[in-house]
């Protein structure tokens, strides 16, 4: 058993949607989630500038004694995981294999689209992995680097909002499945709903994630104690409405969510 906190990043309040269904899997393990709101968006940056990153974060948590790294964005995932993974010494995760070993294990998919910032797309990190194990799949792919910042305002039921998905989704209506393919995005899985036929699955990572962990990770990493687990929420810039959009993803007053500045 291991009592030490999972340590969890992404570049705003788009990793929260994989922290709520961290939540729900691993309800007695404390989190500590590093949300680096001051380099938002990564899904513009180059490569090296989101290896960087992603080392900022991830040598952040370890200071936080984390016994395992989530790393909660599409982007960070698709230009780092590689990299930082030969760097520490400590399990790291990220969105992109669990989905795709979903999705290849799935025989319903003949035709998936994947919905991703310019990062996570131009990388071709989703479409590549799924070509290698089922090179039989119609993928189609599509930047949204609009979405992501209209999640962080708030703003998912817009009408910006609307018209800005329907825009993106052209083409996509008869997928079978739609990777949501960075972690803002279940965010507007209402509207995305509006615009894919019945037979659609949507693909949330962070479900996904979640439940491959549960059933995969060493089981001497888990808490298996009776903790009420904890979340901690670490900024590198507080001057944000990461508040009251985390609120409403997790459900929760905003009293309970402990914030905390990081120090520069």
């Amino acid at each position: 058993m291991d009592k030490r906190p999972i340590g969890m990043f992404d570049s705003g309040v788009g990793g929260l949607t994989v922290l709520k269904e961290f939540q729900k899997k691993f309800s007695n393990e404390d989190i500590i989630y590093y949300g680096d709101t001051k380099s938002f968006p990564y899904g513009n940056k180059s490569k090296e500038s989101i290896i960087n990153l992603s080392k900022k974060g991830i040598e952040f948590l370890l200071k936080k004694n984390v016994k395992v790294i989530i790393i909660a964005c599409g982007t960070a995932t698709s230009q780092a995981l590689d990299e930082v993974s030969k760097l520490y010494n400590i399990p790291i995760f990220g969105i992109i294999y669990p989905t795709v070993s979903y999705i290849v294990n799935n025989n319903n998919f003949k035709k998936v689209g994947i919905l991703g910032t310019h990062g996570t797309i131009k990388s071709k990190s989703f479409e590549n992995n799924l070509l290698a194990l089922n090179p039989s799949l119609q993928i189609i792919s599509r930047a949204c680097p609009l979405l992501a910042p209209i999640a962080e305002e708030g703003l998912t039921n817009s009408d910006i909002a609307k018209l800005t998905i329907h825009k993106y989704m052209k083409g996509l209506h008869d997928v079978d499945a739609l990777i949501l393919g960075c972690t803002h995005y279940p965010l507007f899985t209402n509207l995305f709903k509006k615009e894919v036929s019945e037979k659609t699955e949507l693909i949330n990572t962070g479900v996904i994630l979640s439940n491959y962990l549960y059933n995969n990770l060493n089981k001497d990493l888990f808490n298996n104690s009776n903790n009420i687990g904890i979340i901690k929420v670490y900024l590198t810039d507080v001057e944000c409405d990461f508040l009251n959009v985390a609120s409403k993803i997790l459900k929760t007053d905003i009293s309970q969510i402990n914030i905390f500045p990081v120090s520069a």
